[in-house]
């Protein structure tokens, strides 16, 4: 390859193999944090399966929170029904090394994530006007907050509510559930990414209605319309097929079509 020095151009404009060192460079920073994320994530494998494993437990936060609510609504006259820890069964060899490492690789990638982003965006904004770096700053944050808000709900509240309504159902007491390790971590990896990839919807929608794209008038038109279109998607992103979980992904989904409304609206565009 030649010099990038011979190849930039006389004005100070960066040449393609200036773009293209930069963006090897970007992906070596990125690569060198996410391994050393996913080595420290791999070491500490107790805490980490210990997050991993603690929307089953039956004193978990969420279900002890929903338990004081319960008992407040019915003047502490009920609450929830107590359930057992359903055991979480191997079924494969080399399953639980591989899951280990699974696990470990996306603790990395989200924990390294800020820094991911932040190379990402220095290797564009020098491409970039300052009023539209400002506004790619501002995409960004709100990207990352939203996504991260997609895990967390998913963590709290989607994924206990999911796995304690199907790990307890039982179509017959002759019928004793235990759940799978694998069945276990995807529906919790592939959940979590889905909620995440939900909560970009306000987000994309502002972006669209900047650029004159999408009118607020026009969501509101279609509103019946979107309902059936977050039902249907619901049901292709949602791992498993039950009804509950469905519901427990759409009501979200919904939630951010009305707030993706106002932000539009926002916008100027209605």
């Amino acid at each position: 390859m030649a010099n990038t020095s011979e190849n930039s151009n006389p004005n100070g404009a960066m040449s393609f193999w200036d773009h293209l060192d930069a963006l090897r460079a970007t992906l070596v920073h990125i690569t060198i944090v996410v391994v050393l994320a996913t080595v420290v994530a791999f070491c500490l494998k107790d805490v980490l399966f210990g997050i991993v494993f603690a929307p089953k437990q039956a004193d978990f936060v969420s279900y002890r929170l929903l338990e004081q609510i319960s008992l407040w609504v019915t003047n502490g006259e009920g609450g929830l029904e107590p359930t057992n820890n359903v055991q979480i069964i191997n079924t494969g060899l080399a399953q639980q090394f591989v899951f280990h490492f699974k696990v470990s690789f996306c603790a990395g990638i989200v924990v390294a994530s800020p820094f991911i982003i932040y190379q990402l965006f220095a290797f564009i904004a020098p491409g970039l006007y300052q009023n539209e770096q400002k506004y790619a700053i501002r995409v960004a944050t709100a990207g990352y907050v939203m996504f991260v808000v997609g895990l967390l709900l998913n963590y709290f509240l989607i994924f206990p509510l999911t796995y304690r309504f199907l790990s307890t159902y039982q179509v017959s007491d002759e019928v004793v559930n235990m759940i799978s390790l694998e069945s276990y971590i995807d529906t919790l990896v592939l959940l979590s990414l889905m909620m995440g990839i939900v909560f970009e919807i306000p987000v994309v929608s502002w972006i669209l209605g900047k650029l004159g794209i999408l009118k607020a008038s026009i969501m509101r038109k279609f509103r019946r319309h979107s309902i059936v279109a977050v039902l249907v998607i619901a049901a292709i992103i949602t791992p498993t097929t039950d009804i509950f979980t469905l519901l427990m992904v759409s009501l979200p989904m919904w939630l951010l079509y009305e707030a993706s409304i106002l932000l539009v609206a926002r916008t100027g565009k209605a």
